[in-house]
């Protein structure tokens, strides 16, 4: 067990995420989360679970292929967080991507759009990119 915000938490496993901040002059490239995924609705950095055998910076390669149809030809760490949902832990790899090679689209069926970093700060995210949100209102 672990104690978590004061109280006992059963030990969870943990699921890794590569997530990327793709950015390209003041504009951010966002996907929307299907509605019967968990967190469905909210707008969040694209990418996915990190494989066994995988680093960080290859399952972000793959997952951008595998969802927006485009190749991470420039990417860098940006932040690591674990976050605890209720149901899962969730251990997350945010890179930021300026380079890429394509054009984005949802190949998943899900939204795929630009936004300023004002727009990005009212739109509704997953509450485990609340911190990363904070840090890219002052930093970038």
């Amino acid at each position: 067990m672990t104690i978590v915000n004061g109280k006992t938490k059963t030990e969870q496993k943990v699921i890794r995420v590569a997530a990327a901040i793709i950015q390209q002059d003041d504009r951010f490239l966002l996907s929307k989360r299907l509605d019967h995924l968990h967190q469905g609705g909210k707008w969040e950095f694209p990418g996915g679970k990190i494989e066994p055998t995988e680093t960080v910076s290859a399952a972000l390669v793959r997952e951008l292929q595998e969802e927006l149809g485009i190749t991470a030809t420039h990417q860098s760490d940006f932040h690591e967080l674990v976050f605890d949902y209720p149901e899962k832990r969730v251990q997350l790899y945010f890179q930021l991507v300026t380079e890429f090679n394509g054009e984005p689209e949802g190949k998943e069926g899900q939204a795929v759009q630009w936004f300023s970093k004002k727009e990005l700060l009212t739109l509704p995210f997953p509450d485990a990119n609340k911190p990363v949100l904070a840090m890219l209102e002052t930093q970038l």
